[in-house]
C-alpha cells in the first residue's frame, strides 16, 4: 500500500468521487486558484474547471445556503469551510435547513451535502480560530458527524460522506494533513458507526477521536513500558457513535478514559461517559476518567496553549488514577 498524507487522502477521495458523479461539486473560500487555504483541493480546478470548483467570497452564510439549495435538486455539492471556527457563521443553514430539511418536506427532500474543513486547536491563531465545535454538531438529529484521525480513515471515511444521501458534518484534524499512513490502491469506503481499534490492550480503554488518538497511541507506548497495555478505541464518528465497540473494549479492560480536545461541559466524552456507565457498570473496576482543555478560552501563548489542550502526560495521569496508581 501507498504511504500518503491525511491532505492527499482527501483529495484523492474528492477527486475520485467527482470522476465517477458529474453531481459532485465543490464550493468554499480559496478552493480553486489557490488550491485551498490547506491545499486539500489542489489541482482539482485544473482537472474539473470553475463550473464545478467554485470560489466564493468570504461568506459562509450565503455558500453554504447555495449548497443547500444545490443538494435540493439533486446536485451532491462538497461545502469546504476554511476552517469550522467560521462555521459558526453558517450554523442556521447546517442546523435549521440541512439537518431537518428531509423531515419539514416529508421526505420530498434529500440533502445530499459534505460540510468538510479542518477543525480543532491549531498552532498559535487564537481563542477564535481554535474551538472543538463536534459537540455542537453532534447534538443535531439529522447530521452524521465524523472526525478521522488518519489518512485510511480520511478517504474511506470522505468517500462515503459524499455518497450519503443526507447532510454530513466532516471534520479534519486542523494539524493532521501533513501526517502519513498506508492507504490502499483500490477503491474502499469506511460505513458511518463503525469504530476502530487502533492499538489492542487489555489493562485499560482509551477512548479518543482526531488529533487525540495520536496523543492516546503516544501515551500507551510510554505505559507499556511500565507494562501497562492500553486499548485505544477511535469511534470515527460521533453520530452516529459505535457504542457497542467502545463497551466491548471495557467489558474487557474493566477500565475508561476519555480524551477530547474539547471543553469539558457539554462535551461529547460526557455522552461516552454515560454510554459506558450506563452498559458496562458491572464490568467497571474503576470511575471513568475524562482528559479535556481546560475550561478556557485558547490563549494564544504558546507555552499556556500546551498547558490548556491535553497532553500525554495528562493521559498517563488518567490512566494511573483509573488504576490507582497514585
Amino acid at each position: 500500500m501507498a504511504v500518503i498524507s491525511y491532505r492527499e487522502a482527501l483529495n484523492q477521495a474528492m477527486r475520485e468521487e467527482m470522476e465517477r458523479d458529474a453531481n459532485v461539486f465543490v464550493m468554499g473560500e480559496e478552493v480553486g486558484h489557490y488550491n485551498g487555504a490547506y491545499k486539500v483541493t489542489q489541482g482539482l480546478l485544473q482537472r474539473f474547471s470553475e463550473r464545478r470548483v467554485v470560489d466564493t467570497p468570504i461568506a459562509e452564510m450565503g455558500f453554504a445556503g447555495v449548497g443547500v439549495g444545490a443538494a435540493m435538486v439533486g446536485l451532491r455539492p462538497i461545502i469546504e469551510f476554511m476552517t469550522w471556527n467560521f462555521s459558526l457563521v453558517a450554523i442556521d443553514q447546517i442546523v435549521n435547513s440541512a439537518a431537518k430539511m428531509f423531515q419539514m418536506s416529508g421526505g420530498q427532500f434529500n440533502i445530499p451535502i459534505v460540510f468538510r474543513g479542518p477543525s480543532g486547536p491549531a498552532v498559535q491563531v487564537g481563542s477564535q480560530h481554535s474551538q472543538a465545535l463536534e459537540s455542537w454538531y453532534a447534538h443535531v438529529p439529522g447530521l452524521s458527524v465524523v472526525l478521522p484521525s488518519t489518512a485510511y480513515d480520511a478517504k474511506g471515511l470522505l468517500k462515503t460522506a459524499i455518497r450519503d444521501d443526507n447532510p454530513v458534518v466532516f471534520m479534519e484534524g486542523e494539524t493532521l494533513y501533513g501526517t502519513t499512513w498506508e492507504v490502499p490502491d483500490e477503491e474502499y469506503l469506511i460505513p458511518f458507526g463503525q469504530g476502530d481499534i487502533k492499538r489492542a490492550g487489555k489493562d485499560i480503554t482509551l477512548v479518543a477521536w482526531s488529533r487525540m488518538v495520536h496523543l492516546c497511541l503516544e501515551a500507551a507506548k510510554v505505559l507499556a513500558a511500565d507494562g501497562i497495555e492500553c486499548e485505544v478505541v477511535d469511534p470515527r464518528t460521533l453520530r452516529p457513535l459505535d457504542s457497542a465497540l467502545i463497551c466491548d473494549s471495557v467489558k474487557k479492560t474493566g477500565r475508561c478514559v476519555i480524551v477530547e480536545v474539547g471543553w469539558p461541559q457539554g462535551g461529547f466524552g460526557g455522552e461516552i461517559a454515560y454510554q459506558v456507565q450506563r452498559n458496562c457498570l458491572d464490568a467497571l473496576d474503576a470511575p471513568v476518567e475524562r482528559v479535556c482543555s481546560d475550561d478556557v478560552p485558547m490563549p494564544y501563548a504558546k507555552n499556556l496553549e500546551d498547558e490548556v489542550q491535553p497532553q500525554v502526560k495528562d493521559i498517563i495521569a488518567a490512566v494511573r488514577r483509573a488504576l490507582y496508581l497514585v
